[in-house]
């Protein structure tokens, strides 16, 4: 009896350790995708404002307003 209740003590500690040991061994490459996630994320926000940037149509500029002269001095005669 005594032999079986070890065996299930190892295998508790074992299980406990492989998660943990796995836990941690994950955790590094969740980090390491999460940051190239992100700057995918960026590039393609560069990209796109790039796009909308190329794909207007180039407008002609304002034209400029009129000047309003104002009437000269005319010497009477």
């Amino acid at each position: 009896m005594t032999d079986v209740l070890w065996v299930l003590v190892g295998i508790f500690i074992g299980s406990f350790g492989g998660i943990l040991t796995m836990g941690i061994l994950s955790a590094g490459k969740f980090e390491d995708r999460e940051r190239e996630i992100q700057d995918l994320r960026t590039q393609r926000q560069l990209l796109k404002e790039e796009i909308f940037k190329l794909s207007k149509p180039r407008q002609k500029p304002t034209p400029r307003k009129k000047r309003k002269y104002r009437p000269q001095n005319k010497k009477r005669q």
